[in-house]
């Protein structure tokens, strides 16, 4: 039998729990996303965030949609973006690519590549660069489930994402949905690419199909067909046929382009 003592620690612990699971970090991503455009929202950093895709080989997409959010977190005080592997893993999925990521306007410079020889030491190396306020994202590339990476880890992580204001991503890969603490989680699959102007058939900008399977950001949508652009992920439900298809309209004459780059009088 307890003795009121041990009753009234069990209420004071009670109590804290209670507070880390209002989740103020969630709470403030919910007011602010209101406020947003229709579209995909900007979502504010210091959340923790799970990115699952059902195979390993859609790893290039997850992490596309991971960096178009982490680089609109980046300011002049945050420079830097750590991506972490197993170095046992980099055979089989590979790393980002320096000229992919210009292309698309991140700049490699930015990224600081972690290539850890166990989970132990990823978890230590995503915990304390999370905690650096110089840091924008933390991207988590795990490509096989791991005991040490349970609930206890990923609630650590997400409290040390809300203190320091940068954001974590778990990359994950499968149909199995371990408990986390992750404020967000998508499930995500890659879509057909838009249209390439003047050659339908050319692959033009590459697209995704995201879903909200956990958190809420927005009531009434929790799926996106999402394109990545030189300004971010656009959303290609709010775009007319001739933007996505052509981009945005023109605002004066300009010279005829053939194959989408090159001048017709050249």
């Amino acid at each position: 039998m307890q003795t009121p003592n041990q009753q009234q620690r069990l209420a004071a612990l009670r109590d804290v729990i209670a507070d880390i699971e209002r989740k103020p970090a969630l709470a403030e991503t919910r007011q602010r996303v209101a406020a947003d455009a229709d579209g995909f929202p900007l979502l504010p950093g210091g959340l923790l965030q799970e990115i699952y895709t059902d195979e390993p080989r859609n790893a290039g997409a997850s992490l596309g949609f991971a960096l178009a959010q982490a680089k609109g977190l980046m300011t002049k005080q945050r420079v830097a973006v750590l991506y972490l592997q197993l170095a046992r893993d980099t055979k089989g999925t590979g790393m980002p690519y320096g000229p992919g990521l210009v292309s698309f306007g991140f700049d490699p410079s930015a990224m600081v590549f972690i290539r850890p020889a166990n989970m132990g030491d990823l978890l230590w190396a995503a915990e304390e660069a999370i905690a650096c306020r110089a840091v924008a994202a933390v991207v988590a590339d795990i490509v096989r489930p791991h005991k040490n990476l349970d609930f206890t880890a990923s609630r650590r992580l997400g409290l040390r994402a809300a203190q320091s204001g940068g954001s974590m991503f778990f990359l994950r890969y499968g149909a199995q949905r371990p408990a986390s603490a992750a404020q967000l989680r998508w499930h995500l699959m890659p879509s057909a690419s838009a249209a390439k102007p003047y050659d339908d058939h050319a692959p033009g900008a590459p697209r995704w199909q995201v879903r909200l399977e956990r958190g809420s950001i927005r009531k009434e949508q929790a799926q996106w067909v999402l394109e990545w652009t030189k300004h971010g992920l656009a959303d290609i439900a709010s775009q007319s046929p001739e933007q996505s298809l052509f981009g945005a309209a023109l605002s004066r004459a300009v010279p005829a382009q053939l194959a989408d780059r090159l001048s017709q009088t050249a």
